[in-house]
């Protein structure tokens, strides 16, 4: 039995959320007191920001205070309109692709609505087909729903943020940068909160129906990840598209060939591009961190439910998961304030030392608060599913397979880190191979990606190999949620690089000074190396997330063994291994024929609009807005559609066997071209702001901006954005939900699929 009672648990889980939802309002409340007083105008108000007198620069106060809120006004409406737009056409294949998991898993068994015998606890009757089917459907709305509302909230907290945090620059880097990371820390808790909140609901009230039958009630809440990780992909994929368009075209048209600074108010893009770091970097990556989550946590509650803990009905310590992210909010509360209130930021070098700590803190905190949850809700000693045997197991066993996904996570975000930061010698190295053009640029920055993936996959190796030898395919889905346990700190490091990209775009256009500039920018630098570390921790969880839904797929559909020597599996894994360069490839060429259409909207302005490279005249920011609204809606729909389709194909036609070894053969793959594209572009990325930042004496040898050098870069730079901020993000959404798709079909394939190979 567990120390922790039941009641306790049903008391402990929610209670954790609310604390989480309560800091984020607490955050979002510090942020507002930079006051904005937001009236329509045109009803008779005005819009106009109002700061303290602590600021040092006073020219214009009010001039500035409404040209910022102008701005911010637009980048929000534009990232809502686009947003809700989005959601229209999700809304839609929300409906449809709950239908086919209705369809789909009520002809299981017929449309029957009989009890069935028991898959796991042999001897008991469990609730039909029917009504997995009807939950699981259920289940994928909420998971979808959520994952909506987490991307919808950051996207508004970052529109709400990015201004005032341009006006807090003016009175000093570290009061802009904790305005930066509190609008981070408003998104981080909600999505965590909320998630966890929404899995903890749904688990009580499908109990009401489903009673004793844990195996049926954890396999229906399976769909709960399903929903999040597919509203992640259109996310990711839509945002991508619409924010790398939009930026390649601002860079080209602005940087190379006109020769005037990033976020130029006379650049027609520039709305585009900071209206598409909040519904690709911030929407994006709050959906697809929602669906790592919620998928890490259904395979540990489907696995723990055909084990001893399900059968034996232990609440708590089958809770064991929701505990885990419970003390993650905890000690992301903890860590939160040694950012904003225990240690003050002073100088430009404090920025990205303090956003590390966040890491290593949380780590540390949440290492001893995994003992404690350890020793608290899980027996003594326990037995776990291990592919048709049970495996024996302490609870200081899985204390350790949390603990090592947890540190695995944390190499991951150093190592991107290391060779993304322009603080260290790989990324100045790519600087430095601009002395000779564009092309030694990309081949620098080529080989960097590919070095960059080795460390996190010895990392992820270990913990796969360390995590299973202890508790079998329980442990590498616990080694996942350990390594997003601290997801809220994780989101608020990764938000604050747009807020604060956002604030020097802001600055820039309402003509701030120069010393502003600097500041915001010196925040972008440590932002885009966040982001990163943030878009490492997602790929380094996919892995492992993916591997355990690839466990919890073979358990289910009832596979002993997945023999790579039989040609039904292995064709399987060549074709899963080519999958993600297909993805990759449509993701790829989607921006390219996308940002085509901005650059030449963007020199058709600069050509034909009298007066605008002279600033006399406004351009035509819309049409621009117009051209990636309209590429990335149209353009997510082929890739999700590979995705989504994928396996359901080849679980029909080809049968289990085949499409487990799709899943395998998608997951090395993938992980890898992942982490390459994302090292690779975030590195051109940060060699360009190296060079023109201009810091140390080999920097300033680079520069200065508009050089060959640095065009060079920003050709680099360029190349990069859709590796970066498009297909090597989407790529471990890509592995994820194709694991978690077939494990909520997992009952069909095994009925019905394969049929195809029994007319051969």
């Amino acid at each position: 039995m567990s120390a922790l009672s039941e009641g306790l648990t049903q008391i402990v889980i929610p209670l954790a959320s609310l604390v989480g939802i309560g800091f984020a309002l607490l955050q979002w409340f510090l942020v507002s007191r930079v006051k904005l007083l937001s009236q329509d105008s045109s009803n008779g108000y005005k819009q106009k920001l109002i700061e303290s007198d602590e600021e040092e620069e006073g020219i214009n106060n009010l001039e500035i205070s409404i040209k910022c809120t102008e701005i911010q006004h637009a980048i929000s409406v534009g990232a809502t309109s686009f947003l809700f737009t989005e959601y229209k056409y999700l809304g839609i294949f929300m409906c449809v692709f709950g239908a086919i998991i209705f369809l789909f898993l009520g002809s299981v068994k017929g449309f029957s609505t009989k009890s069935e015998p028991c898959t796991y606890s042999q001897g008991n009757t469990c609730k039909p087909a029917l009504a997995n089917a009807f939950f699981s459907t259920i289940a994928f709305l909420l998971g979808a729903l959520t994952s909506v509302l987490s991307g919808y909230l950051g996207m508004k907290i970052a529109t709400y943020a990015n201004a005032r945090t341009t006006l807090e620059a003016r009175k000093g880097v570290g009061k802009a940068f904790i305005t930066a990371f509190r609008s981070g820390a408003v998104m981080g808790f909600l999505l965590a909160a909320n998630g966890l909140l929404v899995l903890y609901a749904s688990i009580n009230l499908f109990k009401l129906y489903y009673g004793d039958d844990w195996e049926g009630l954890y396999e229906s809440i399976t769909g709960y990840g399903l929903g999040g990780s597919s509203m992640a992909l259109f996310g990711r994929v839509g945002g991508g598209i619409y924010t790398k368009a939009a930026d390649v075209g601002a860079d080209l048209v602005g940087k190379v060939e006109r020769n005037i600074p990033e976020d130029d108010p006379r650049n027609p893009a520039v709305i585009a591009d900071n209206v598409g770091d909040n519904v690709g970097d911030i929407a994006g990556m709050g959906s697809d961190l929602f669906g790592s989550y919620a998928e890490s946590s259904c395979a540990a509650l489907f696995v723990a439910s055909i084990s001893s803990f399900g059968i034996s009905h232990e609440f708590t310590a089958m809770s064991y998961p929701l505990l885990i992210s419970s003390m993650g909010i905890v000690v992301c509360l903890i860590t939160t304030l040694f950012a904003t209130d225990l240690f003050e930021i002073k100088k430009v070098s404090d920025i990205e030392p303090s956003l590390k700590r966040q890491l290593l803190i949380s780590t540390v905190l949440m290492t001893a608060g995994i003992a404690v949850v350890s020793f608290f809700a899980l027996p003594s000693e326990f037995t776990l599913f291990n592919f048709g045997t049970e495996k024996a197991v302490k609870n200081w066993h899985l204390f350790f397979c949390v603990a090592i996904g947890l540190w695995a996570g944390l190499i991951i975000g150093y190592t991107t880190e290391y060779y993304t930061s322009n603080a260290y010698s790989p990324v100045q190295d790519v600087a430095d191979a601009c002395r000779t053009g564009a092309a030694t640029n990309v081949i620098f920055g080529l080989a960097l990606g590919y070095k960059s993936v080795i460390i996190p996959i010895f990392a992820i190796a270990i913990a796969i190999y360390v995590s299973f030898s202890l508790a079998a395919m329980y442990g590498i889905a616990v080694a996942a949620l350990g390594m997003l346990s601290t997801i809220a700190t994780g989101l608020a490091i990764d938000a604050y690089g747009p807020i604060s990209d956002n604030a020097g775009g802001i600055a820039e256009m309402a003509g701030m000074s120069h010393k502003i500039r600097e500041r915001t920018d010196a925040l972008d630098a440590a932002g885009n190396t966040t982001a990163a570390i943030g878009k490492g921790f997602a790929i380094g969880s996919a892995a492992l997330v993916s591997l355990a839904l690839f466990g919890a797929y073979v358990s289910r559909a009832g596979i002993k063994t997945v023999d790579v020597l039989t040609p039904k599996a292995f064709i399987g894994l060549i074709v899963g291994a080519m999958l993600p360069y297909w993805f990759s490839a449509m993701t790829m060429k989607s921006v390219g024929s996308a940002a085509l259409k901005m650059v030449e909207e963007v020199r058709r302005q600069f050509n034909t609009i009298p007066g605008l490279m002279e600033g006399r005249v406004k351009p035509d920011y819309a049409n621009c807005v117009k051209i990636s609204t309209d590429a990335s809606l149209r353009e997510m729909i082929p890739p999700g559609a590979l995705v989504m389709l994928t396996p359901l194909i080849v679980g029909t036609l080809f049968g289990v066997e085949t499409l487990a070894g799709v899943l395998a053969g998608a997951l090395v793959s993938g992980v890898q071209v992942a982490i390459s594209a994302s090292n690779t572009g975030g590195a051109w990325d940060n060699a360009k702001k190296y060079i023109e930042a201009g810091v140390s004496e080999h920097a300033k040898s680079l520069g200065p901006k508009g050089s060959e050098c640095h065009k060079a870069a920003v050709i680099g730079d360029t190349i990069g954005d859709p590796l970066k901020d498009t297909s090597g993000p989407s790529l471990n959404i890509l592995i994820k939900l194709m694991a978690v798709e077939s494990l909520v079909f997992a009952p069909f394939f095994a009925a019905h699929g394969g049929f195809l190979f029994k007319f051969i």
